[in-house]
């Protein structure tokens, strides 16, 4: 990044003085970035009140004028993908520049989350062995990856900036390289990831204040927390003290709300990106129906309401960035064995025990809006470990989704679905969507069936393919109604279609456990 005229430099990253120079374009306008293609592309920052900004790209040059506040902002023609490095310059009428060098175009994805999205490329062996070749810049297989990755901060209020610059690599992150490496492949452009995520945070702290005003526990949430000097003051004064923080602080402030998203994406909105990768939810399972006074960062939408705050999280976000059509993709929380206390029990692979069973369909429900899709992770994880290591399949699952819904590649996303379940007698008959080549991964039976005649009492199923369908049946069951599959903390599951994707866990009976 240079500044012709009244600059200076600082370190590797060009700055405006603010003392000399008055131009500023937002924080991810930087050196080797990625812009979007195919889409208008915006761009924003300040300069002095009612001065003429012109921004000049690829032939093009789009001009605003700044208001009386000094914000300025314009949208670029949809531009085409391209590994040839160019160059974007900013100028302003006092004679400013700003001189953006080493960009590409391509796809844009912003990737967020905890610390499953947080896991670096080095602690998945699979991710660091693909990593090996996808450094540098080019058309070869595997090259043109580059990130933003937005310094982990918080704010009271919506900040215009962020720390973080383009760098000409892979992020640092398994799923995110792993998903824009399998992205590339198809897509053949440039892929610019923004890695804008924290370990053990809710959904709470990446919503914006105003969701107050449509998600009811959020409200609060805020009032509670507007009126906790105590916390207040311990963020401010983690803020003002030395860094890096020590663990204790750094958790402190990640479990907070509404603070990372004040400082970690509202500088973002609204760049131009395809969409975003979502991989929370695992701090929200520590109960059911959410809001439990301890420990103190459990007061959160909880695995029921889970469902309602992330689709009122998405819309927020699309009106953020000002598309209907901006691509969410959802990582199911993957397999996990451990249940909540007070509910009831029966292992990892119980139907019935407060498992985050309940938490992947509230992440399923997401599918109720447009423009969204779930990576099923149910054949994934560990019964153990909050933070398994298979990031690859992870990875690779939502390339497919992204490949299938915003490149227009003919290719199976998706694993069975169930469509249909029937009552036959002594028996229940499933039909799936996504089925061809409906079969299992081991060549065993299906597994992971529970059917019931009442929500309870619940049983092993036996499970036959027939076709695209499963036929289920049990000894002691006369009258099936209801199915349960892979509806448990760490199921054991093998049902698959021909593309080798697993089956979407699901219940068709009508039980919502008791607050």
């Amino acid at each position: 990044m240079k500044f012709i005229t009244k600059t200076i430099l600082t370190g590797v990253v060009a700055l405006a003085n603010p003392l000399f120079a008055s131009l500023e374009v937002a924080s991810v306008f930087t050196d080797h970035m990625v812009l979007q293609r195919d889409l208008p592309v915006p761009v924003w920052g300040r300069a002095d009140a009612n001065e003429r900004v012109a921004v000049a790209i690829a032939g093009q040059q789009q001009v605003a004028v700044a208001g009386a506040d000094g914000r300025w902002s314009l949208s670029l023609d949809p531009l085409a993908g391209s590994f040839e490095p160019t160059t974007m310059t900013v100028s302003a009428g006092g004679g400013d520049e700003v001189v953006l060098e080493d960009v590409l175009v391509g796809e844009v994805w912003i990737c967020s989350g905890q610390s499953n999205m947080q896991m670096a490329v080095n602690a998945v062996p699979e991710m660091k062995e693909l990593a090996a070749g996808a450094k540098g810049n080019g058309k070869e297989k595997g090259k043109g990856i580059r990130c933003f990755e937005v310094e982990r901060s918080v704010a009271f209020e919506e900040q215009e900036r962020c720390g973080g610059k383009w760098v000409d690599g892979p992020p640092n992150s398994a799923v995110a390289f792993g998903f824009a490496h399998f992205l590339q492949q198809d897509a053949k452009v440039p892929v610019g990831i923004i890695l804008t995520c924290w370990g053990s945070s809710g959904i709470e702290a990446w919503m914006p204040r105003d969701m107050v005003e449509t998600v009811p526990h959020f409200k609060t949430l805020m009032e509670d927390f507007d009126k906790d000097r105590e916390t207040r003051d311990k963020i401010q004064a983690i803020l003002d003290g030395p860094r890096p923080w020590k663990g204790k602080d750094d958790v402190f402030l990640r479990r907070q709300i509404n603070v990372l998203y004040n400082a970690m994406m509202a500088p973002l909105a609204p760049v131009a990106a395809r969409g975003m990768v979502w991989y929370q939810g695992e701090r929200n399972t520590q109960s059911m129906h959410g809001m439990v006074d301890q420990p103190w960062f459990a007061r959160n939408s909880g695995m029921l309401k889970y469902a309602d705050t992330l689709k009122e999280w998405i819309k927020r976000y699309r009106k953020a960035w000002g598309r209907d059509d901006f691509e969410v993709l959802v990582v199911m929380l993957p397999g996990y064995g451990k249940t909540l206390p007070g509910g009831p029990k029966g292992g990892p692979e119980s139907p019935v025990a407060h498992s985050w069973a309940w938490l992947r369909e509230s992440q399923l429900k997401a599918l109720e809006l447009p423009h969204v899709a779930v990576a099923n992770t149910i054949d994934l994880g560990d019964v153990k470990n909050v933070h398994p290591k298979d990031k690859l399949p992870v990875a690779r699952r939502l390339a497919l989704l992204a490949a299938r819904d915003t490149l227009g590649v003919m290719v199976e996303a998706e694993g069975p679905v169930m469509e249909q379940v029937e009552a036959r007698g002594n028996a229940l008959r499933v039909r799936f969507e996504h089925a061809d080549g409906l079969k299992t991964s081991d060549g065993e039976p299906p597994s992971g069936f529970w059917i019931a005649e009442d929500t309870d009492h619940w049983v092993p199923a036996d499970a036959e393919i027939r076709g695209e369908a499963v036929v289920l049946k049990a000894a002691e069951m006369a009258a099936p109604r209801y199915v349960r599959y892979a509806f448990a903390g760490k199921p054991k599951v093998n049902l698959v279609n021909g593309a080798g994707l697993p089956a979407v866990p699901f219940r068709n009976d009508p039980f919502v456990p008791a607050n």
